[in-house]
């Protein structure tokens, strides 16, 4: 892909393996956020957020009527005009198409950061137009393993066979680097964490010198290693070598927005309730290299996970051989996979980070799930059912009830129901 940088880094835009997505204001209902990229194949890992919404029409809202979504790019950064701007128009249209009453929004991953960026910058409308806010997994302090390990070697969505066929971990690296969403989900190096999340790098100074050490970067340290990892990162696009090192206005932007984030505050009439993820091993602090494999030079750190399996010749292989897909990839990333120390938390977001709102919770429920199967928890289900005041199969008119709108993430999303989920 390639991108524009913005000199502010408040916004990306580019051309590549993205399939175009049609803005949600053609779409009324929410067929926008029900799945990560519109054309894929229904693999589960990127049908997000399909069984929700049907669990929602089963209880009586109606698509296009009183549920409806909310789609936004996931690359951009959180506070971005449009996106806000976009949102307040579809915070209005529900209430008005309601009649008058307001809107309950349901909120998922990032996109609870998009909602309290809202609260901060437009108090008074989030609080004329939203009467519940249901927040799922959302990384309120950062998401310390997951994300500084994405800039550094990328991100994978899917894995195992399926993986062929979905976006690479390198290719998702290379516009990650310029995605201020990623840069604004880095730990919150101000928050009280139990343990400061780090980065450790075992290192050897040069090849001539055998002594190993072993560096250690914190939240307020790490963007020295981020800026050396990454001086000669560049990718090549119709035959030329585009440069991309580590962004520091996009760096700088993503600060300030941690002060607007840090800085929201919950209208009083508004009630919050949230759900985060708990029992699964969290990556929390990552570690590159090893005491007897030392890193030399701090650019190998990003190469440490690519691999040669994206070829046409190799795919026809794997396809062939699907049972020994995951032995060939631990073979061919063997002494070269990054080592994490995990924490509580669902597979993505730390649960103390996901818990850390900040604010007069009505309710603050932790369920034993992964951080994308939160969105078809059938405990997960129940409580949106109980907070919402709703059943399945219900027949009761929606012009009772109130409506919805779902900010639920296709890679983060907003949806709406009868207020907006």
């Amino acid at each position: 892909m390639r991108g524009t940088r913005r000199p502010v880094g408040r916004s990306v835009s580019g051309s590549g393996f993205f399939w175009p997505i049609s803005s949600s204001r053609s779409m009324p209902g929410p067929y926008i956020i029900r799945r990560l990229w519109a054309k894929c194949l229904h693999l589960t890992e990127v049908y997000h957020f399909h069984d929700m919404i049907d669990m929602l029409v089963e209880c009586g809202y109606e698509k296009g009527t009183t549920l409806f979504g909310y789609g936004y790019d996931f690359r951009q950064s959180n506070r971005i005009d449009k996106a806000l701007d976009d949102l307040r128009v579809k915070l209005e249209s529900a209430y008005k198409a309601s009649g008058g009453k307001k809107v309950n929004i349901i909120s998922h991953s990032m996109g609870g950061l998009l909602l309290r960026c809202f609260i901060s910058l437009y108090n008074d409308v989030f609080a004329k137009y939203v009467n519940k806010w249901i927040c799922i997994a959302c990384p309120f302090q950062g998401a310390p393993g997951c994300i500084n390990d994405s800039l550094l070697t990328g991100l994978q969505f899917v894995y195992g066979f399926e993986s062929f066929f979905f976006v690479s971990r390198w290719t998702m690296h290379q516009l990650l680097i310029e995605c201020p969403s990623i840069y604004e989900m880095l730990p919150n190096p101000d928050f009280n964490w139990k343990q400061q999340p780090v980065i450790q790098v075992w290192r050897k100074p040069s090849e001539d010198n055998e002594a190993v050490e072993l560096d250690v970067y914190d939240s307020t340290q790490c963007i020295s290693l981020f800026e050396e990892a990454l001086r000669d990162n560049e990718l090549t696009y119709n035959g030329k070598s585009i440069a991309l090192p580590f962004n520091f206005s996009i760096f700088k932007w993503a600060a300030d927005t941690r002060q607007i984030l840090d800085n929201a505050q919950l209208p009083s009439s508004v009630g919050f309730y949230n759900i985060y993820g708990t029992s699964f091993d969290t990556p929390y602090d990552v570690c590159y290299g090893s005491e007897t494999s030392p890193i030399t030079d701090l650019s190998e750190i990003c190469h440490t996970m690519v691999s040669d399996t994206s070829s046409l010749y190799n795919l026809c292989i794997l396809m062939l051989f699907q049972s020994l897909i995951v032995e060939i990839s631990e073979f061919l990333m063997v002494g070269s996979q990054p080592q994490y120390t995990y924490v509580d938390g669902d597979g993505t977001v730390p649960a103390e980070s996901a818990k850390a709102d900040g604010f007069a919770a009505v309710a603050r429920v932790a369920v034993k799930s992964a951080h994308r199967e939160l969105l078809k928890d059938k405990r997960v289900f129940q409580l949106l059912k109980q907070w919402l005041g709703v059943n399945e199969n219900s027949q009761h008119s929606m012009s009772s009830s109130k409506v919805m709108d779902v900010s639920i993430e296709p890679i983060p999303t907003q949806l709406s129901t009868r207020h907006l989920l």
